[in-house]
């Protein structure tokens, strides 16, 4: 299972390009809404969230997907959800995908950047990791990328790395 979180003002791209790869390349996919299920993005796109965060199983999870945009990165970072999410990744071998503010933002403090290249959007860098200003960059089971013209290279990597190839979405 993929997971991905969405919050108000999520960044519509960063979201819905890597759920639509991800449901063709055939991976069970799920939109977790955070605080709520009817979640409004930054461009005022109205979304429900296939389930709540109580609905969540993370024991399930293959990745756990963080869009960025604003507020949408703050609201997730403040989810105790997400930060359950991170820690459990962390501990299980599980992918972390963050584009744009979330990797400097939501997963700043918790860990996950420690020793790792990561990129994100400018002016979100923290000094845990090593900030590369790359589009795309993988780093063991953390997958990070730096916007919404990353989207599709973001999921196309995230597809990669859960299935080992990228059957089902060698067209894009």
């Amino acid at each position: 299972m993929v997971y991905i979180f969405l919050a108000d003002g999520f960044e519509d791209m960063e979201a819905i390009v890597p759920f639509d790869l991800m449901k063709r390349a055939g991976l069970e996919v799920k939109t977790v809404g955070i605080g709520k299920k009817d979640i409004k993005s930054a461009h005022g796109l109205s979304v429900k969230a296939d389930i709540s965060e109580k609905e969540t199983d993370i024991r399930k999870a293959k990745a756990f997907v963080f869009p960025g945009g604003w507020p949408g990165a703050k609201n997730l970072k403040n989810s105790k959800t997400v930060n359950n999410a991170i820690t459990f990744a962390l501990h299980n071998d599980i992918i972390i995908g963050a584009i744009c503010a979330s990797p400097g933002y939501v997963l700043s403090g918790t860990g996950a950047l420690t020793g790792k290249k990561y990129t994100c959007f400018p002016g979100f860098e923290v000094p845990e990791g090593e900030y590369t200003a790359g589009k795309i960059e993988i780093d063991g089971k953390l997958i990070t990328a730096n916007g919404p013209a990353a989207a599709k290279d973001f999921a196309l990597a995230l597809i990669s790395a859960i299935k080992g190839n990228l059957e089902g979405v060698e067209e894009f």
